[in-house]
C-alpha cells in the first residue's frame, strides 16, 4: 500500500493510554506516536490509526456447594396434602438458607454467568480419578441474579458518569423552577421532566441483559430523593437550593473530576503545569504563620496592623482555612486542562506548540481572580463594619475580630491625653476593637479614620449601640473633677 523504500521499515505498534473513546481517539494515538519521534530524534510518522476494543468484561464471581443434602423429589401416593407440600417449602427454605451461609460449600470459585458458573463448577479434572460430586453455584453476596449480565467495565463507567449528569441538570431545573416564576416556572419543570425522563432511558440499559425494571427503580428513588432534599432542605431562609449554591455544587465536581482525570495521566510537564498553582495557593497561605493575610487586608482598610486586633490564633487558623478556599479556585484551570486531554482536545495536544503559552495565560488570568476574592473578601467586611457604624446598630464580627460599641472614659487629665490618629471625644461611643499591646484601637466613622489611645490613660465602658451619649465629658476631667 506504501511506496516501496529500503530505508524504511513498517511497524504495527499497539499505544495504549488514557482518554475518552470519540473521533479524536485514534488522532490522540498519532500525537503520542509523533511526540515520541520528537523525543528520541527518529523520523517516524503514524500513516494509519485504528482504535481497539481494550474493554474488560466484569464477570460475577460465584462459590460452588454441594446438592447431596438437598431433599430427593420422591412422589409419595395419596401425601399430596397441603401440609406436606408446606413442610417440603420448610425444610427446602432452611436448605437454601445454610447455602446461602457457605456450610456446603466446595472452596471452589468460578466466574461468569450464571449458567456458565454451574457448568464450570461441574466440570472434571483429568488429574482426579474419582467423579467429581454434583454441584450448584451461589453467589457470595446474596443479590445476584442468573438473568443480570454487567455491561464491560469502561462502558459502565461511561454510562454512570452520564446517569450522574442527568440526575445533577434535572436537579438544577427543579431548582430553578421553584426560583423562578411565571411561564418561566413551567419551561424550567418541563426541562426537568425531560432531562428526568432521559436519564430514566439510560438507567434502563445499565446491564447488558436483564435489571431494567431494578435500575429505573434505583434512578427513581434516587432522583426523588435528591429532589427532596434540593427543594425541601432548611438553608436559613426555608426555600431549599438556590440556582447559586447548585451552579457552586457544579463547579465543586466538575473540578474535582477533572483534577482526577488530569492526574491519572499525568506526565513531568503535568506535574509542573498543576503543581505551580498548589504551591501558590500553599506558600500565599503560609504567611498565617508569622500573621493572618485576611486579617492584615483587613486591619489595613481601617488604617490599622494586625497586631492592633490581637487576633486569636484559632481565629487565625481559621481565616487561614477562608484563604485556602479562595484560592481554591486556581484548581479550575488544571481541571478543565484534565477534561480537556480526557477528550483530547486539539489545543492539548502534545505536538501543539502553543498550549502552554494558552495554559499560562488562562492560569495567571484565574490567580488574578484569586487575589481579587482575596481582596474583596477583607474589603466587604470593612463596607460591612462602616454601613453598622453609620446606623449605629450592633456590629459584625470578622474571623476573631469583635467590634463593640463602647464610651471611652478618659483617666488623665486633657493635657497628658495622648491619641494618634484623631482627637478623642469622650461625649460619644466609639467602635472599639479593644486593647492590644497596650494601645486601644478605636474607629470614628464620622472623620473616617482610625484613633489609638494608651491604654493605661482610658477606661472602655461597653453599650450597647451608638445611638445614646455618654454619660461624662472631657471638660468635667479637665478640672479635676
Amino acid at each position: 500500500m506504501l511506496r516501496a523504500d529500503t530505508s524504511a521499515r513498517l511497524y504495527s505498534v499497539e499505544v495504549r493510554f488514557f482518554g475518552a473513546r470519540n473521533r479524536r481517539t485514534g488522532l490522540a494515538a498519532a500525537w503520542r506516536v509523533e511526540r515520541l519521534a520528537r523525543m528520541t530524534g527518529l523520523e517516524m510518522y503514524a500513516r494509519r490509526c485504528e482504535p481497539m476494543d481494550r474493554d474488560r468484561e466484569q464477570l460475577t464471581t460465584w462459590q460452588a456447594h454441594t446438592v447431596v443434602h438437598r431433599p430427593a423429589r420422591v412422589p409419595v401416593p395419596g401425601q399430596r396434602t397441603a401440609l406436606v407440600r408446606l413442610r417440603r417449602a420448610a425444610v427446602l427454605a432452611g436448605v437454601r438458607f445454610t447455602e446461602r451461609r457457605g456450610h456446603h460449600d466446595t472452596g471452589t470459585a468460578v466466574t461468569g454467568t450464571a449458567s456458565e458458573a454451574r457448568r464450570l463448577s461441574r466440570m472434571d479434572r483429568p488429574s482426579r480419578s474419582a467423579p467429581e460430586p454434583v454441584t450448584d453455584v451461589r453467589s457470595p453476596s446474596g443479590r445476584e441474579r442468573g438473568h443480570i449480565v454487567p455491561r464491560r467495565a469502561e462502558d459502565l463507567r461511561r454510562r454512570s458518569n452520564r446517569l450522574l449528569t442527568w440526575l445533577l441538570i434535572t436537579v438544577f431545573c427543579a431548582v430553578v423552577a421553584r426560583q423562578a416564576g411565571g411561564v418561566r416556572t413551567w419551561i424550567w419543570a418541563g426541562a426537568a421532566v425531560v432531562c428526568f425522563l432521559a436519564g430514566a432511558r439510560l438507567a434502563r440499559e445499565m446491564f447488558a441483559s436483564g435489571g431494567r425494571a431494578l435500575s429505573l427503580v434505583l434512578w427513581s428513588a434516587v432522583a426523588a430523593f435528591l429532589l427532596a432534599v434540593a427543594l425541601g432542605a432548611d438553608m436559613g431562609d426555608g426555600r431549599g437550593w438556590t440556582p447559586i449554591q447548585m451552579l457552586t455544587l457544579f463547579a465543586v465536581l466538575t473540578t474535582a473530576w477533572g483534577i482526577r482525570l488530569l492526574v491519572r495521566q499525568w506526565t513531568w510537564t503535568d506535574w509542573v503545569t498543576c503543581v505551580a498553582p498548589l504551591a501558590f495557593a500553599v506558600v500565599a497561605s503560609a504567611v498565617v504563620s508569622s500573621g493572618s493575610v485576611l486579617h492584615a487586608l483587613y486591619a489595613d482598610s481601617l488604617g490599622l496592623t494586625p497586631e492592633d486586633l490581637d487576633v486569636p490564633a484559632i481565629w487565625q487558623a481559621t481565616s487561614a482555612v477562608k484563604l485556602l478556599s479562595l484560592f481554591s479556585f486556581a484548581l479550575f484551570v488544571p481541571a478543565l486542562w484534565g477534561i480537556a486531554k480526557h477528550v483530547h482536545a486539539p489545543f492539548v495536544s502534545p505536538v501543539e506548540r502553543l498550549n502552554v503559552l494558552l495554559y499560562v495565560v488562562a492560569q495567571a488570568a484565574v490567580v488574578a481572580l484569586c487575589l481579587l476574592r482575596v481582596v474583596d473578601s477583607a474589603g466587604d467586611a470593612v463596607k460591612g463594619l462602616r454601613v453598622a457604624a453609620v446606623r449605629q446598630v450592633e456590629l459584625p464580627s470578622y474571623f476573631g475580630v469583635e467590634p463593640e460599641w463602647a464610651c471611652v472614659e478618659p483617666t488623665v487629665p486633657a493635657a497628658k491625653l495622648s491619641t494618634w490618629g484623631g482627637v478623642l471625644n469622650p461625649g460619644r461611643p466609639y467602635v472599639s476593637f479593644g486593647e492590644a499591646a497596650g494601645t486601644v484601637s478605636l474607629w470614628d466613622e464620622p472623620a473616617g479614620e482610625a484613633v489609638q489611645v494608651p491604654a493605661e490613660q482610658v477606661r472602655l465602658l461597653p453599650v450597647a449601640d451608638g445611638r445614646g451619649r455618654c454619660t461624662f465629658s472631657y471638660e468635667t476631667l479637665s478640672k479635676g473633677g
